[in-house]
This record gives structure tokens, C-alpha cells and sequence, in this order.
């Protein structure tokens, strides 16, 4: 089992673990016994999850002394809402939940910053363990402590930081993905290492195609983009500076996923969003064309699409960048790359140039 350690040295008690391996779920439990973080645990799963995992996940901690109870919401973006939010709240109540109650949060990225949020804010704030269920959240969501939930006008209009006491990202649960969902995870992957790791580049390059059936291969990779997030968090934890790099192809993709009605998935539309942002790079004479074309190959090879549907609205993608709560007054921040390895984030681009884009992705 790999063991990376998050240091954040402002104020040690937020640091904690992130847990990599094959079947771990008993030495989850054991650590949870450990550790004491917290007196009792509530599981916050999706209904999906539920299914798949709940009782199994619930039975283990049970098995191992510790006082745990389940519950759960329906599967999907639509429910990390205020409305959601809400609601597990008041699953929480009807259970007695105190602040010595930690929750777990089981499942995706949308259980993770729901969980997480509500963590954040019940009481004041309790403690919550990560046990991401898909490639996307054990690579990225269930890191770094940001939370939030959306708002009708685009994703993740709030939230807070709020660090899990630890992260245990268990293999096991990805044999239960769908195609689509393992791809979700590997938009994340490549766009680490397009923009912190080109030795990570070169061998997806090389293995794209086999991550899914070789364990040992995918292991090393999730350790990897574990470590690359780490390292940023750790320099910048509340987004104020390094941290923001991490937003490579969100700023159009959280748009485009928005505009779609969340029927593009996240990961799609990062694909799409690192597209553009590569395409944009070299429309400014940032990044050379070969540079975007080996990125646009890459996603392409992992099964992910580099095109806006073209159903999709120009006008109201644009106009939901302009809600991007990354932006500073009227000016939209861009992620951009000089070339793989090298990106910073650009100080505005200007609207035709991201207009002319949008409109040349369209098949």
C-alpha cells in the first residue's frame, strides 16, 4: 500500500494521509480505529454507490467495532445542490449527528464535495474521510480539501476548504466502472502530466490503451497524479496562486459541461476545456502547433472528445465563462501552456479570440 503524506506546514492538524492499494478496505477500518477522529461515522453515499459498495463498505467498519450508519442521496450533478445539501443535513439530524460524528464520504466527485461541504459547516465543522469510488475522484476531487455545491448559474458557486483527516483510494472499486466513467479519470490524469510531469506524458503516451487492465501499471500512475496534486496543495493550499495551474481546461470545460446540462461529464468536458485552452495557447503564439497536437492526440487516444457538441450555444458558453468564480472584475482567467510542463495562467483573453475558438471546435 502506498502511503503519500500532504504537509500542510501552516497549521499541522489539516495534514494527513492519502492511502493507495488493492483491497484495502480493511486496513481503512483499522486506521479509522486507530486514529480516533471522531467518535461515530456517518457514510454519505449516492444511490448508485449505495448499491454497489454501501453494505459492504458499512458491514466492514461495523465488523471492526466502530458505530457507523449509512446514508444516502440519488445519483447524479443535479443533487450537489443547496437543495441536496439540505437534505443530507437533515438525514443527519434525524440520526443525532453531533460534532463528534465524522462523515465518510463514499462514492464520486459529487459525494465527495457534497460530503465534504457539509462536513465544512454542520456544527460549525466535524470531521470527514475521502474513500473515492471512481478514477476521476481518487485522482483529483478527494484531494485537496475544496468543496462546494453548484448553483444554477455554473458549478461549485460555493464552497470552502476543508481537509479530510485522510484519503484511502482503494482499486477495487474501479472494476465497477463504466467505460465512461474510467475515462472521467483519465482527462485528470493527462492533464497532469500536460502540465507538471512530461516523463508522466511520455509513458501515457506509451499506455493509455492498457491503465484499465493492468493494476500495477494504473497504481503507479494514481501515485503519481497523487503526488503531483499533493506538491501544489501543499505550496498553495486556498487557490491563491500555484494551485490555480490545477484549473488547466476548466474554464471552458466547467462552461461547456454547464451549457450541456450536465450531460457532458466532467471529464468530457475537461477534455474538451484542455483543448481549448491548448488551442488558444497556440492562437497566441504561446504554445508551438505540435505541442497542441500531441496534447489533442492524447485525449483522443484516451477515448475523451476535443469538440464542443454543436448543439451546444456559443453566446451562452460565453456568457457562463463570465460567471467563473475564478474571474477577477470583467477579466476571465485563462490556464494557458508555452509548452507541456510549462503552463501559467494567462491575464485575460480577449473575447473574440475565445468566441473564434469555441466556434472552430464545432464539428
Amino acid at each position: 500500500m502506498n502511503r503519500i503524506k500532504v504537509h500542510l506546514e501552516k497549521k499541522q492538524s489539516r495534514s494527513y494521509d492519502i492511502y493507495i492499494g488493492q483491497d484495502i478496505l480493511d486496513r481503512t477500518g483499522l486506521l479509522l480505529v486507530k486514529n480516533t477522529w471522531a467518535g461515530r461515522y456517518i457514510i454519505v453515499a449516492d444511490a448508485n454507490v449505495r448499491t454497489l459498495h454501501g453494505n459492504r463498505v458499512l458491514e466492514t467498519l461495523r465488523a471492526m467495532g466502530l458505530q457507523t450508519d449509512l446514508i444516502s442521496f440519488p445519483a447524479g450533478e443535479r443533487s450537489k445542490t443547496m437543495d441536496g445539501m439540505l437534505d443530507v443535513v437533515e438525514q443527519l439530524s434525524k440520526l443525532g449527528a453531533d460534532r463528534a460524528t465524522g462523515l465518510i464520504a463514499l462514492g464520486g466527485g459529487v459525494v465527495g464535495d457534497l460530503t465534504g461541504f457539509v462536513a465544512s459547516i454542520y456544527m460549525r465543522g466535524i470531521p470527514c474521510v475521502q474513500i473515492p469510488t471512481t478514477l476521476l475522484a481518487q485522482v483529483d476531487s478527494s484531494i485537496g480539501g475544496k468543496t462546494g455545491v453548484d448553483l444554477p448559474a455554473g458549478k461549485n458557486l460555493l464552497g470552502t476548504f476543508h481537509q479530510p483527516k485522510a484519503v484511502f483510494i482503494d482499486l477495487a472499486f474501479l472494476e465497477t466502472l463504466s467505460p465512461r466513467e474510467f475515462g472521467n479519470g483519465l482527462a485528470e490524469i493527462v492533464k497532469c502530466g500536460v502540465i507538471d510531469d512530461t516523463e508522466l506524458l511520455d509513458s501515457l503516451e506509451r499506455e493509455i490503451g492498457t491503465l484499465r487492465g493492468d493494476r500495477r501499471i494504473l497504481e503507479r500512475v494514481i501515485a503519481r497524479v497523487c503526488r503531483i496534486k499533493k506538491g501544489i496543495v501543499e505550496i498553495d493550499e486556498t487557490e491563491k496562486g500555484l494551485r490555480r495551474i490545477l484549473n488547466f481546461g476548466h474554464t471552458v470545460g466547467h462552461a461547456v459541461e454547464a451549457e450541456s446540462g450536465y450531460a457532458l461529464s466532467h471529464g468530457e468536458a475537461v477534455a474538451i476545456g484542455m483543448t481549448a485552452a491548448a488551442l488558444l495557447s497556440e492562437k497566441m503564439k504561446y504554445l508551438p502547433a505540435e505541442d497542441r497536437e500531441r496534447i489533442t492526440s492524447l485525449i483522443r487516444a484516451a477515448g475523451l472528445p476535443d469538440r464542443i457538441p454543436p448543439e451546444l450555444s456559443t453566446e451562452g458558453i460565453l456568457s457562463r465563462m463570465k460567471l467563473d468564480k475564478k474571474k477577477e472584475g470583467h477579466t476571465i482567467h485563462f490556464v494557458l501552456l508555452k509548452k507541456p510542463g510549462m503552463p501559467f495562467v494567462n491575464g485575460g483573453v480577449p473575447e473574440t479570440l475565445v468566441r473564434e475558438v469555441v466556434e472552430e471546435m464545432k464539428p
